[in-house]
């Protein structure tokens, strides 16, 4: 029986699954935390992996591992493989001017054209979260360390490069043997996901200079072998390791309502959005992912379940009380400002209020609706980008919720599935790692629940007047 290891090194945790390569079966797993802000130091990942392997049994009988991590993270190396200095995280925004003046520079200072060329060379408009803008930062505000950096890589890239054996004092020559794949470049800033290859010229303009940068291994791909002889996978970005460990393929859009939401499609088609609402990134396959996200989702839930003094599942069952369209009571949640559409000093709002709609029942159903249109809007814009979209798979803590389930087949208008909960970013990894040992990704069952959809003409009526009134929100 041929064990895989999956792992997910994300902002929060460090999470170890440990799976029969065949069936797919869980056998053992582990979990470490990570330390809370936006700029931690790697070592501080090793050491939580070390944990969560330990907890999980180890990984002396694992014939292959494989990483999934958070991404954009900036990891910077010395020559001798040293850690320049803290990473700093997708969620740190201190590069946030650093990504207007990128977009300005390549428009000759026209906004608009300037977002046109990062769009269709990268796939993606620089915000602060991308690893070039971070290194644009590092360049202009710590300029030592950016001359003392030989090598940037990601985090999955990184611990990688550690399961390999490698690390601190490893020396130059162990810098050549960073490897990351498709997905998780991609998300950078300096690689194109058509292309296939890194931009050098974005390096230039951002670091100074071009240092050493991981070879993109393909999707089956070894990156490398432990010291104990079990394979390394490719890796993936964690948006594309949960794409795997839910089966999503070609046709498929993945919608994750957690703190907040994303939405990515698996499309055989590259994005290029130059209005900077989708994100132009690859898969973990070969093909593309597509990706949106807004800022409030579960949040939401929160903040009317206190307010209506209800638990979360009593929250639910009101929503569920009341009629479709919450008898014309509309939410638009931009509680904390919003990612999709760019509007990050809006608030949110409540439109449509009467003396009869204004109760308990229609206040819940109207944050549910108001959630589930935002999201709506997100898989709006991925199709405009040429996606197809056949069948929704509803993920994260939100998913569970009946009401999300029953409200998000309207407002989607699609069959939605809901996966059992799990480690989906572990057990894609877990799959990938699988799929390197026979050269094929294995097809291991997936439990859920198959959520019944109303077939509709048009928009529903409640996303259409949830879009009229975001709509006056944009405009101020």
């Amino acid at each position: 029986m041929p064990l895989v290891a999956g792992i997910d090194s994300s902002t929060q945790s460090c999470k170890v699954v440990i799976r029969d390569s065949v069936t797919g079966a869980l056998v053992r797993q582990g979990r470490a935390s990570h330390p809370e802000g936006t700029e931690v130091h790697p070592d501080h990942w090793w050491s939580a992996l070390q944990e969560a392997i330990a907890q999980a049994g180890g990984l002396e009988d694992v014939d292959a591992v494989s990483v999934g991590g958070q991404q954009h993270g900036m990891v910077c190396l010395d020559e001798s493989g040293d850690v320049v200095r803290p990473a700093l995280l997708w969620n740190d925004t201190r590069s946030a001017t650093d990504a207007e003046e990128l977009i300005l520079e390549a428009g000759n200072g026209d906004a608009t054209a300037g977002a046109s060329y990062w769009a269709s060379r990268t796939g993606t408009v620089p915000v602060a979260s991308l690893t070039a803008t971070k290194l644009r930062w590092l360049a202009r505000n710590e300029p030592g360390n950016a001359q003392r950096t030989a090598a940037v890589c990601l985090p999955h890239d990184w611990l990688s490069w550690r399961l390999a054996g490698h690390g601190p004092g490893s020396g130059p020559a162990s810098l050549d043997l960073l490897r990351t794949d498709r997905s998780d470049a991609s998300g950078t800033g300096y690689f194109s996901a058509s292309s296939g290859e890194y931009l050098p010229e974005v390096l230039n303009s951002t670091l100074g200079h071009v240092p050493v940068l991981p070879v993109v291994v393909g999707p089956l791909e070894a990156a490398g072998k432990t010291p104990g002889g079990a394979l390394i996978g490719p890796g993936a970005g964690d948006n594309a390791a949960a794409g795997l460990g839910v089966s999503a393929a070609v046709g498929d859009v993945v919608i994750s309502i957690g703190t907040s939401g994303t939405v990515f499609a698996v499309s055989d088609v590259p994005a290029q959005d130059e209005s900077g609402l989708v994100a132009g990134f690859a898969d973990a396959t070969g093909n593309y992912l597509p990706l949106a996200c807004t800022l409030n989702a579960t949040r939401i839930f929160d903040a009317t379940a206190a307010l209506l003094g209800v638990t979360l599942t009593e929250l639910g069952d009101l929503a569920l009380s009341a009629p479709e369209g919450a008898e014309g009571l509309t939410l638009v949640p931009y509680f904390e400002g919003e990612r999709t559409p760019n509007l990050p000093e809006a608030t949110g709002s409540l439109h449509g209020i009467t003396v009869s709609n204004y109760t308990p029942a229609n206040m819940a159903r109207a944050a549910v609706e108001g959630v589930l249109c935002s999201l709506a809007d997100g898989l709006a814009a991925l199709q405009a980008q040429g996606g197809s979209a056949q069948r929704i798979i509803l993920v994260g803590g939100g998913a569970q919720s009946t009401a999300v389930q029953q409200i998000a087949a309207a407002a989607f208008g699609l069959p939605v599935f809901v996966p059992a909960p799990g480690e989906y970013v572990a057990d894609g990894a877990a799959r990938q790692a699988a799929g390197i040992l026979t050269g094929k990704l294995p097809e291991w069952p997936l439990e859920g629940t198959e959520v019944c959809h109303r077939k509709t003409t048009g928009n529903p009526e409640f996303l259409t007047r949830y879009r009229h009134y975001a709509a006056k929100v944009a405009k101020g």
